[in-house]
């Protein structure tokens, strides 16, 4: 149900309120199966984060070829989400994720059974077919991460799309605990005794894969899709299922009203983006805000935890067993998140957010530079800082970014728009991942981390300066506000009282 202070918009004021039933029962159904695609996403990407030493050391790996296997995944995401992003307006969301639950299968068992020439030996072929396996997970990580923010906020009312919609990041960080609680266990009892323990932690990963196909099969289409593609009857039917029959009826309404706009307007595809200034200038936004995301450097913490701790002065075993603490900040982080995705406007959300991970950025900077490397407490403090820093991102940040990525397009091109704000987020995340670990190698935690801090700077300007507000709003009423830029006057608003307060102050 909305929140007693949301506030009251067009939306809100014709259309009827939300109900209990068991259409709720059935909305929740579908976000937990949708939400498999998330906890394959988390688990893909956090699976690396202690499976890289024994991967490495049985395939010969060096410290580049390395960050080839980890970073080949992340820069495939960037192609998957943008290619995937038009697919699915072409074809559907729910077909587009069952297509995607393959691409995880298929990927994965590359991965577990690419071979090696000898312990220690590398051999080009394997390291080939690893690659390859893992290109093939990025692809599917990238349309996950696109097509699965946009089919839960297609379908979710507005009142409570936040936290509907913030349920796969939840999956996401939920699948990176799982993955560093998995390699602990296995690493504790099969390393050393069992070869390639390294595949068996790939391999888990196959069952949530088959599990998203199966339960995809039994899930409903998007019913703002089927309007898009002039399927009123089915979108209803759809749409009394996870609504009240007189909510169903006035959403639809609105839905079409919208839609017949769109027809009327005859865009489609990147001449959509170009056509309108407006539209152009909201791409522009979604790619700064995924970018900016992914610049915080918070999947270098979850895809190379245990080399930072390492790096701070901890054991091999000790940071593998540290390492999970972070998981479990990002958890709980997504939890918190969920409950005030829709009490907190957003762009509050994203302000908190980068102020707090700047702080933690340079607060980790001073301690790296403080504690000398044989100080027993500096990993110690590093560890603390790192986990408040993975707690603020997960509470103010990940879960905001995916959900707002999620609201601020058009039907017509939704899923072109986040396909390419998310392929700029997942190239930066590549770039980063490559990097990172010659990067701490090279200059150190603390210069590392207080590169981190400089950008988060201009990170916050950024937000601060550009982001329009989208929460308490159906989808509808946003996008009509965005055909005449209106969702744009209310920073202008702001920009010009800033400035006049400015000059006062100056005189």
């Amino acid at each position: 149900m909305p929140s007693p202070t949301a506030p009251l918009t067009k939306g809100a004021l014709t259309l009827p309120p939300l109900t209990e039933g068991p259409h709720n029962k059935r909305l929740g159904l579908i976000s937990v199966v949708a939400c498999l695609g998330g906890l394959l996403f988390g688990y893909d990407t956090g699976v690396t984060n202690g499976a890289e030493g024994p991967m490495a050391q049985e395939l010969g790996l060096s410290l580049f070829q390395l960050g080839v296997v980890v970073s080949s995944l992340v820069f495939a995401a960037a192609f998957g989400a943008l290619i995937c992003g038009p697919i699915s307006d072409a074809i559907g969301r729910r077909p587009t994720i069952i297509l995607l639950s393959i691409l995880f299968f298929t990927g994965t068992l590359l991965v577990v059974f690419s071979p090696h020439a000898g312990i220690g030996e590398f051999s080009p072929v394997g390291f080939g077919i690893l690659v390859t396996g893992r290109i093939m997970l990025g692809l599917a990580v990238g349309g996950a991460s696109t097509i699965v923010p946009v089919y839960l906020a297609e379908l979710a009312p507005y009142e409570i799309r936040g936290s509907i919609t913030g349920r796969n990041e939840l999956a996401i960080v939920s699948g990176q605990l799982a993955a560093f609680v998995i390699n602990a266990i296995i690493l504790s009892t099969l390393h050393g005794t069992v070869e390639g323990v390294w595949r068996i932690m790939f391999a888990v990963c196959a069952l949530p894969a088959v599990a998203l196909f199966i339960g995809m099969l039994r899930m409903p289409e998007s019913p703002r899709w089927l309007v898009g593609k002039g399927r009123h009857e089915e979108a209803l039917a759809i749409l009394k299922t996870i609504r009240s029959p007189e909510r169903a009826d006035a959403e639809i309404g609105e839905v079409e009203h919208i839609a017949e706009e769109e027809d009327t307007a005859s865009r489609s595809g990147f001449g959509a983006i170009f056509s309108s200034k407006w539209i152009f200038r909201l791409v522009l936004v979604g790619m700064g805000v995924a970018m900016a995301q992914q610049l915080t450097g918070i999947n270098s913490i979850m895809y190379y935890g245990t080399r930072v701790l390492e790096e701070s002065g901890m054991s091999a075993d000790q940071s593998i067993y540290a390492n999970i603490s972070f998981g479990v900040m990002a958890v709980l982080g997504g939890l918190i998140a969920l409950r005030n995705m829709d009490r907190l406007d957003r762009r509050k959300t994203f302000t908190i957010g980068f102020s707090l991970t700047t702080i933690c950025h340079v607060l980790i900077a001073i301690a790296a530079w403080v504690l000398p490397e044989d100080h027993g407490l500096r990993p110690v403090v590093i560890m603390i800082l790192v986990a408040a820093f993975v707690l603020s991102m997960q509470t103010f940040l990940n879960i905001a970014t995916w959900v707002y990525l999620a609201e601020i397009f058009p039907l017509h091109i939704r899923g072109l728009g986040i396909g390419i704000s998310v392929f700029f987020g997942w190239g930066i995340n590549g770039f980063v991942s490559l990097l990172f670990p010659s990067l701490v190698s090279g200059v150190g935690i603390s210069i590392s981390f207080l590169i981190f801090a400089v950008i988060g700077v201009f990170a916050l300007l950024f937000i601060v300066t550009q982001l329009p507000e989208t929460r308490g709003r159906s989808l509808e009423e946003f996008e009509e506000d965005v055909n005449t830029g209106e969702v744009f006057k209310d920073l202008t608003g702001r920009q010009a009282r800033r400035k006049r307060l400015a000059q006062r102050a100056a005189h």
